[in-house]
């Protein structure tokens, strides 16, 4: 879609055509776009709409009933920030008294949406001149919401932006523009010097403007964190979509945190929930696992804050780095998960099969973390295929101790 398509659909017969549409039906789709094409529809504005369709139909699970009104590139769908997660951005700013946001790099507009939401002037830049214009059009319901095509480095910042009611919000381009794969995705960039702005660049406009934000990817590394800003991964449901940096009035807690969020509920852990148990030493060997075994949500990992389950629960980590925790309490946390241990053993696949079989299971849910087996492979070899021997299913987490791969059975609570 270019920026033309952009604009039929955005106006007239193509936004007439585009909100006629029935719910998206894969098979049904084909047969549809021939009923179009006889009612005299042009054939490239009947599959602009029809990809517009589908697009709208999985924009669903991150804007929920937002998704019917809006326009949709793949790219940019992927990439854009859940609305509830952009909610959460927007009252960092609204909460540090900011009233206007320049959004550099806005995509399609997720973001500026939920600025706009809490009545914040909004004004969005995209390098792309057909990302503009679709985040233009879901601007539209917003009057102080106005969208230009133009790169972030080159935007000109008003005099007087180093107050207190001017935020700064950049979400830099972490794929190769023009370069896609069979899919028509295109490729993604990890390296903080290969994004745009660069990161140089992201740090000029802090230094410029006190409240700025930057979204990036989960993978930022703890040690490019800047002096007094805060880095927060956070996690939707346990999968972790960001890592954003807060810089001046919008840091909530200096250095790392996790935020876990469900629709239900956000929890924070921040590093001062991890210095009380940063210092523990981690389990010497698998004859000391306790009762309770505890996974902190993935969020928590990427911070490096597993140190905060040590000290909620006081418990020890099974070796540095995998995050499990094993502990003698019980304790319900809404960030990590909580499993009681049954059986705890060195990993030997004729020890843990035998086992398995004494105990009465046939199948098994394997979890993995800081060990490079093959779960398929492993569960080929235990012959745990559950076919028609009437057992149960035993939950597996292998993982480190001590240096050695270990086997550990337990029950989810």
């Amino acid at each position: 879609m270019d920026a033309a398509m952009v604009d039929r659909l955005a106006a007239g017969e193509g936004w007439a055509l585009l909100q006629s549409l029935p719910p998206y039906d894969e098979t049904a789709s084909l047969h549809l776009q021939d009923r179009l094409r006889e009612a005299g529809f042009a054939a490239d504005l009947v599959a602009a709409a029809m990809t517009q369709s589908r697009l709208r139909s999985r924009g669903t699970e991150k804007f929920g009933d937002f998704a019917a009104g809006m326009l949709f590139t793949p790219d940019g769908l992927e990439q854009a920030t859940r609305l509830a997660i952009a909610a959460r951005h927007a009252h960092r700013y609204a909460a540090a008294g900011v009233r206007e946001v320049h959004d550099l790099g806005c995509g399609l507009g997720a973001d500026a949406m939920a600025f706009a939401g809490l009545d914040l002037a909004v004004h969005a830049v995209d390098a792309d001149d057909t990302t503009a214009r679709v985040a233009a059009v879901n601007l539209r319901h917003w009057p102080s919401a106005r969208v230009t095509h133009g790169l972030a480095e080159d935007v000109r910042l008003p005099p007087g932006v180093a107050g207190g009611h001017v935020g700064l919000w950049l979400d830099p381009a972490r794929r190769v523009r023009g370069v896609a794969d069979v899919t028509g995705r295109t490729k993604r960039v990890f390296s903080l010097d290969a994004i745009s702005p660069s990161w140089s660049q992201v740090l000029a406009f802090a230094d410029q403007v006190p409240a700025t934000g930057a979204k990036l990817s989960p993978a930022f590394p703890h040690g490019s964190v800047p002096r007094g800003a805060e880095a927060q991964w956070t996690s939707w449901h346990g999968e972790v979509l960001e890592c954003a940096v807060w810089w001046g009035p919008l840091v909530a807690s200096a250095g790392r945190t996790a935020a876990v969020c469900t629709e239900a509920s956000t929890a924070v852990v921040t590093e001062r929930d991890a210095a009380e148990g940063a210092q523990h030493p981690v389990l010497p060997s698998v004859t000391g696992m306790r009762e309770w075994l505890y996974e902190p949500d993935r969020a928590v990992i990427r911070a490096g804050l597993t140190g905060a389950l040590v000290g909620a629960v006081d418990g020890v980590e099974l070796a540095s780095g995998v995050g499990y925790v094993t502990s003698a309490v019980s304790r319900d946390l809404p960030w990590a998960r909580r499993f009681r241990v049954v059986e705890a053993m060195p990993l030997s696949t004729k020890r843990l099969a035998r086992w398995l079989r004494d105990a009465g299971h046939d199948r098994v849910t394997i979890k993995k973390r800081g060990v490079t087996l093959d779960a398929d492979v492993l569960r080929r070899q235990l012959k745990m295929t559950g076919r028609g021997k009437g057992g149960s299913e035993a939950t597996l987490v292998l993982t480190r101790v001590g240096g050695s791969q270990v086997a550990v059975v337990v029950t989810p609570t």
